[in-house]
């Protein structure tokens, strides 16, 4: 679970950016954020669909993938692809390469960030005369908790 203060702080950030840029933080887009943000771990989309239909809102699938769309797009969240899930970003907002540290055991999510431009990978791309678009930064392996939990 995700401290109260930085569930507060990560929501005052998103309604500012969607201020400053004329966007909409819709009642379903704010709770979706919410969600990630109160469980503080990667949530698949059905799992916050369940949690919608449960508080009575909304409960068709495109509505949560609209949500996350626009959350994503806008940098609030990331996709954990090895999970196919979703998770609230750590770092706010966009233009930041982060990478996921994925626990085998309990499936927590921690968001690192990634060198952005001159990187190991992207020095052996511009070698290749590749242009990267989009990377997956993924590893599993066990968490500080799992790993004294295991000793």
């Amino acid at each position: 679970m995700t401290e109260p203060a930085l569930q507060t702080r990560a929501l005052m950030d998103a309604e500012a950016h969607c201020r400053a840029r004329g966007l909409q933080l819709t009642p379903i887009r704010r709770r979706v954020l919410e969600i990630l943000l109160e469980e503080g771990r990667a949530l698949g989309a059905y799992e916050i669909l369940d949690r919608l239909r449960a508080e009575g809102q909304k409960s068709q699938p495109p509505v949560a993938y609209r949500a996350l769309d626009f959350l994503m797009r806008h940098g609030f969240v990331h996709r954990v692809e090895t999970l196919n899930a979703f998770v609230a970003c750590s770092h706010g907002g966009t233009g930041h390469a982060p990478a996921f540290l994925i626990c085998r055991t309990c499936r927590r999510v921690i968001e690192t960030p990634t060198e952005t431009r001159g990187g190991t990978l992207e020095q052996a791309a511009a070698g290749a005369g590749f242009s990267i678009e989009s990377a997956v930064r993924e590893a599993e392996g066990l968490c500080a908790d799992c790993r004294r939990a295991a000793a």
